[in-house]
């Protein structure tokens, strides 16, 4: 059913340092499918409190939080919900009326892809990272009942801080830890980023794990996913986080829960 753009169209909107297509094709899909009235952009902002603003002031719906703009948000926000107040992070905002409430689906994504991939909870795990998404790993790894991790970041201070929160232990680098389970959660093998080609982990390291999960959605295959898989290692993706998470805020915007088969084709449609 074709649609039509009026003046009662609902917007959604992202805002990320490197915006994607991915949301915008998955969203703008499943309204297409559904005939609905909504409209999905992605944006990038040097101004993250101006363009909160205007996601208030204009009537937006919903806007979804990426990189690096996570932790920064929290005090635009009117009201933590206990997903994103329980990590100190954010990936969505829901407007109603004015007022915006703040979500993390991101947590809620990497729980689901945990379970899905029936990752043993006595693997000992490395994450890489210490920002938004890495508070949301870690914490889905805490409470699926992960007992021993290593935070690995060069940022001693949020290192050290999500550590303590989390009960694993901090390590600048990766010298003396050999874990199961290798997770990338920084910008290094993202598209656009200074690190486009380079691998989050030594390939010794990689060679040693069994699972490696990388949380970076864009390229669909980063240069640690090509590298594992031709390891045969078990492997999790960014693009399958980023098509949870979606999902899980196209229900906080719409109020409706695609059924699994619509979801699956939305989300090949959007990888495509």
């Amino acid at each position: 059913m074709t649609r039509y753009l009026n003046k009662d169209t609902k917007v959604c909107i992202s805002l990320a340092a490197r915006p994607s297509n991915f949301g915008t094709r998955f969203h703008n899909f499943l309204y297409d499918a559904l005939d609905l009235d909504y409209l999905y952009k992605a944006f990038t902002t040097t101004d993250l409190a101006a363009a909160i603003g205007g996601v208030r002031a204009l009537g937006f719906r919903g806007c979804a939080i990426s990189m690096p703009f996570k932790e920064a948000v929290i005090p635009m926000a009117d009201e933590l919900d206990p997903s994103a107040k329980a990590i100190n992070s954010v990936n969505t905002l829901v407007n109603t009326d004015g007022y915006l409430k703040a979500y993390n689906t991101d947590y809620i994504a990497i729980a689901k892809l945990l379970q899905a991939h029936q990752v043993p909870t006595d693997k000992v795990f490395a994450l890489r990272g210490s920002g938004g998404m890495a508070k949301a790993v870690v914490f889905a790894l805490k409470n699926a009942g992960f007992k021993q991790g290593f935070i690995i970041a060069t940022n001693e201070k949020t290192g050290k801080q999500l550590a303590e929160q989390s009960g694993y232990c901090y390590q600048p680098d990766m010298q003396g830890v050999q874990a199961d389970m290798l997770i990338n959660a920084t910008p290094v093998g993202m598209s656009g980023s200074k690190d486009a080609g380079s691998l989050a982990f030594t390939e010794a390291e990689i060679n040693h794990a069994d699972i490696i999960f990388d949380v970076v959605a864009l390229p669909a295959i980063t240069p640690l996913i090509s590298y594992a898989t031709a390891q045969q290692k078990t492997v999790i993706t960014g693009g399958e986080v980023f098509a949870i998470q979606a999902v899980e805020q196209f229900v906080l915007y719409t109020g409706i829960r695609p059924e699994q088969a619509l979801f699956e084709k939305a989300a090949a449609y959007a990888r495509g």
